[in-house]
């Protein structure tokens, strides 16, 4: 069996920092163009952490950039893309050196009042060219500033799914960053995940686009957690198919750091839904106070999971990420 984590970020030297920083300093007053990053700063980064991978025992991880420095609610495209693009030049800088080892997931240069195919341009970039296997999408680019940002189900998104649907890849729901003061990025992220999901759910998203293949991060935010009291809603509506049912029309990744959520995710969704991942580095990517182990360490936690066939468990490490990333290929 081979162990496939599909929820994986970047890691990369400080000049894609010192690059950024550069294009917010610069603003109009620049002439675009691109980072290069150079073997010697970044190859002993990316060594690293394949050795940690081998550590953990995890055999192919999929990199995409790290949402909350995109930017996308910068009002300037020029800034948020060319940012965007060096980020998916260091995730190919990284796979072409460890090929067996990497797959890329295409940040999108995402800009909160634009429409959503100024992104088209870089999508089919990074998958034409660079030979991504999905895309990441924020469902907020606002990022938490606007509280009329059309979710997930309205029509604002259908070109996006359109091209997707073109280019036979899936995407990675994440939120980014937020700037307003009630939340943390990481209380935004299950904000949004679940709006998404209420969203694509409700606008019946799904049959519109029946070939889509979205993956709701982290578990899917509250909403499995919360499904008793979104199956009385539904229930309370007439001649509709039951919410789990709806809800099984999506995918899910499992980073999720405790067993009990774990446990409850597969059994709500089932593991043919569900596909292993770490985020690492990410949250989790901090120790257990008590125990010392890392809490991303998720692999041997789903093994530790009793009532899992050896078929689920080979759902949610190879055989979903196999069927929902079609041109993904284990070499």
């Amino acid at each position: 069996m081979t162990i496939v984590d599909i929820h994986g970020h970047l890691n990369s030297p400080p000049e894609l920092m010192a690059f950024k920083s550069g294009l917010l300093s610069s603003r109009m007053h620049r002439q675009r163009g691109v980072l290069k990053l150079s073997d010697e700063r970044l190859k002993p980064i990316v060594d690293n952490h394949v050795k940690k991978l081998d550590e953990v025992g995890t055999d192919i991880q999929f990199l995409s950039p790290r949402p909350f420095q995109l930017m996308h609610s910068d009002p300037l495209f020029s800034i948020v893309d060319d940012f965007c693009k060096a980020n998916n030049d260091a995730i190919k800088q990284s796979i072409d050196y460890y090929p067996n080892r990497y797959r890329g997931v295409c940040g999108l240069p995402q800009v909160w009042g634009q429409p959503v195919n100024v992104v088209f341009e870089e999508m089919e970039r990074c998958v034409k060219e660079l030979g991504f296997v999905g895309i990441m999408i924020d469902p907020d680019p606002s990022e938490g500033l606007d509280p009329n940002m059309p979710p997930m189900g309205n029509e604002y998104w259908y070109p996006l799914y359109e091209k997707m649907i073109e280019l036979d890849v899936p995407a990675l729901i994440h939120s980014a960053t937020c700037r307003n003061t009630r939340e943390t990025y990481s209380n935004h992220f299950i904000t949004e995940e679940g709006i998404a999901i209420m969203s694509l759910i409700d606008r019946k998203t799904l049959d519109t686009f029946p070939d889509l293949k979205i993956i709701m991060c982290h578990g899917g935010g509250s909403v499995p957690y919360q499904i008793g009291r979104w199956r009385a809603h539904r229930w309370r509506q007439k001649n509709v198919e039951t919410f789990d049912d709806s809800l099984k029309k999506l995918y899910f990744d499992a980073v999720l750091y405790n067993q009990e959520g774990l446990d409850l995710l597969f059994k709500i969704v089932g593991t043919d839904r569900c596909m292993f991942g770490t985020e690492n580095p990410g949250s989790g990517t901090s120790q257990h106070p008590d125990t010392g182990a890392w809490l991303d360490d998720l692999k041997p936690v789903i093994e530790s999971i009793d009532w899992l066939t050896d078929q689920d468990k080979k759902n949610v490490f190879e055989d979903t990420a196999k069927k929902v990333f079609p041109r993904f290929s284990i070499s």
